[in-house]
């Protein structure tokens, strides 16, 4: 993740610009986001997973790495792009649907790690998740494929390829085994 040497940029700034799927913004500060090829595919595979279950059981908005919030009370010109996130269907209507950024913190957060950024940076992002009122963050570590699991009230577990991923009593019912997030797709050796 890279702060770029620009001028100060506003939310709506952000909106506007071409390129601006790229950045995150921190500060007025516009922040490189870089996904590898890796990191790309299993947060898709995670989008897909949970947009497959909350669609089925009617839970709510499951939304890719493009669509930012600004729900940070510290920080009002703050906008955050997670890898996948989650609100649910009894905190955000169909007519309430925002077009800009959403202003309201998800239920879920989740974080994949990519090949040039600092865990320290997105242990950041997680603190600043948790203060914002998110109430569960998954970050997948494509490297070692542990997935790390905070929640609001405590300061987490980390899970090996071994565990079941469990979306608690945030999206209910959803589970898929860690191992599954990293394996490569059907009929690719």
């Amino acid at each position: 993740m890279t702060t770029l040497a620009k001028s100060k940029c506003t939310p709506e700034a952000l909106l506007t610009m071409p390129d601006g799927d790229a950045y995150e913004l921190a500060g007025g500060e516009l922040v490189e986001r870089q996904m590898g090829f890796r990191s790309s595919r299993v947060g898709g595979r995670l989008f897909r997973l949970l947009d497959v279950h909350c669609d089925r059981e009617q839970l709510g908005w499951v939304l890719p790495s493009d669509a930012g919030y600004q729900c940070f009370p510290d920080d009002p010109r703050k906008v955050r792009k997670p890898d996948v996130s989650f609100i649910r269907a009894d905190r955000l209507s169909a007519r309430d649907e925002p077009e800009g950024w959403a202003t309201i913190a998800p239920d879920l957060v989740v974080e994949v790690i990519s090949p040039n950024e600092l865990f320290e940076a997105v242990a950041i992002k997680v603190d600043e998740y948790l203060m914002a009122g998110v109430p569960l963050v998954w970050v997948i570590d494509t490297a070692t494929q542990k997935v790390y699991v905070y929640r609001h009230e405590d300061r987490g577990e980390i899970l090996t390829a071994s565990d079941e991923l469990s979306g608690e009593d945030i999206v209910h019912g959803f589970r898929c085994r860690v191992a599954d997030l990293f394996a490569p797709p059907a009929g690719v050796t």
